[in-house]
């Protein structure tokens, strides 16, 4: 199977990657950048787990082609912090204990990350829609919800 090279920003950085007709972006951000912070999850875009940020809207990096961001930047869980310092998302979702078993917090973060973008200063009910395709099993997602809310009253600013 042919090859082909793609440009891409990944958090911030210059990739090039080498991929195959019909890759899935996770993969390609797993395998062929290094990225590890994306999860596999169901495989079929429907637990919101592989959630990345492409020119800053979500997407579903187990449905979405390779191919597809040339050009583009991608964001991951593995851009958020700043060196030793978590990004306030982060810190939020672990001063309200919203990562138990961890495997769905980097969808909920990107996907919560993707609204205070948006808008610094959400409802619940906006924070609640914006989580809605990220499945977890373990909190009861109102850590999670606090954890978003919290983070969002900690500044009024984007979450760049």
């Amino acid at each position: 199977m042919a090859k082909k090279p793609i440009q891409f920003k990944l958090n911030g950085d210059s990739k090039a990657v080498f991929v195959e007709d019909g890759a899935n972006l996770l993969d390609t951000l797993r395998r062929g950048a290094g990225d590890l912070s994306p999860k596999y999850g169901c495989g079929q875009g429907t637990c919101g787990t592989c959630t990345v940020l492409i020119d800053g809207e979500p997407h579903l990096s187990c449905l979405t082609l390779a191919e597809t961001i040339e050009g583009r930047s991608v964001s991951t869980t593995g851009g958020l912090a700043n060196g030793p310092q978590l990004h306030p998302l982060q810190q939020a979702f672990m001063d309200n204990f919203a990562a138990q078993c961890g495997y769905c917090t980097p969808g909920m973060l990107m996907a919560a990350k993707a609204l205070l973008d948006h808008n610094p200063a959400p409802s619940r009910e906006d924070v609640v829609e914006a989580i809605s395709g990220n499945i977890c099993r373990c909190t009861g997602y109102e850590p999670i919800i606090a954890a978003v809310l919290e983070a969002a009253q900690g500044g009024g600013r984007r979450f760049a």
